[in-house]
């Protein structure tokens, strides 16, 4: 196989391996873009990952099991904001409790309804998101270059995939162009003067929230029905966290977010290439190293790039409004 075939299926694992990465850290985005630290993409993603599952398998309906992941990490969002923002709360504190929280409870559930060791049963194609060829993809298969490129990294990705990426300048207008976004930048700065303006702080980091938890809801939808084709206790494997850190990476910007996501998504594609592979003057290379290599040099990139990002004045703050 080729350096040019061998380069075009890494990005392709690339974009498929981004994807959850990217919702969840747009979610985050908008969490943390109006003053509310949200440790619980990684509760929220796992959540909706077991939902999504479970609902799909019985329901023999990805959409259903998406509608369903959706509302109920939409609800832990709302939770989240009810211990944060009406009771002004440690967010940190609310964010780690979601996050044990779900981890218990999905292996409990999964343990009494399906009796597979916290697992749900295998999802038939029918109850998952399955690859979609693009028009004309057969056709330029065999076309030298670019061919192989449309076929292999622009085509046959599934919905949820191609959401991912268009909710990305999707979300870059929300934040830049409206008028929402214009608030939401504001809260996340200085809560006093936007209520000052007559404009309620909590509302709008209540309705940043349910964005959200709608963007979280569908990054685990994703893992556990499009990615996969079943529920496995702990499956985000601290993907939650790697979308905080690509989010501080990207300081808190849709597209740079967005190639800090590719970038941990190589690693992890180049980390499942290297698997079983004999590096000169080395041998191989142990499978647990080469599986914790997306996490170290996620430490190691933040270690180098954090002080060169600036969060938002308010974030972590609760606000009280004077009387």
């Amino acid at each position: 196989m080729d350096f040019y075939v061998i380069a075009v299926l890494t990005l392709d694992a690339t974009v498929r391996v981004s994807a959850p990465l990217i919702l969840a850290a747009l979610a985050g985005l908008f969490s943390e873009r109006s003053g509310v630290v949200d440790i619980s993409l990684e509760g929220k993603m796992l959540a909706g990952a077991f939902t999504a599952a479970c609902v799909a398998y019985l329901a023999n309906s990805a959409w259903m099991g998406l509608a369903a992941a959706i509302i109920v990490s939409w609800s832990l969002a709302m939770l989240h904001g009810f211990a944060c923002i009406t009771h002004r709360g440690n967010q940190v504190v609310s964010g780690v409790a979601i996050n044990i929280l779900v981890a218990g409870l999905s292996i409990v559930l999964g343990l009494v309804w399906f009796h597979q060791g916290g697992q749900t049963p295998n999802l038939p194609n029918t109850a998952r998101f399955t690859e979609i060829v693009l028009p004309g993809a057969e056709a330029v298969k065999n076309v030298p270059v670019l061919g192989e490129l449309y076929y292999e990294l622009i085509s046959g990705h599934n919905i949820l995939v191609y959401i991912a990426f268009a909710a990305v300048p999707v979300v870059w207008w929300i934040v830049y162009r409206s008028r929402f976004g214009l608030r939401l930048r504001a809260v996340g700065e200085n809560p006093k003067a936007v209520d000052t303006a007559g404009i309620s702080v909590a509302w709008l980091r209540y309705r940043a929230l349910m964005l959200n938890g709608v963007l979280c809801g569908m990054a685990g939808a994703y893992i556990s029905t499009a990615q996969n084709a079943q529920f496995v206790r702990d499956m985000t494997a601290g993907q939650g966290y790697m979308a905080l850190a690509a989010l501080i990476f990207g300081k808190w910007r849709p597209v740079p977010v967005m190639f800090a996501c590719l970038l941990f998504g190589f690693l992890d594609a180049v980390a499942v290439r290297l698997q079983g592979v004999e590096v000169p003057g080395i041998g191989v290379v142990p499978v647990q190293l080469i599986e914790s290599l997306p996490y170290i040099l996620t430490v190691v990139l933040l270690a180098g790039f954090i002080g060169k990002a600036i969060a938002p004045k308010a974030i972590g703050e609760p606000y009280t409004k004077e009387r």
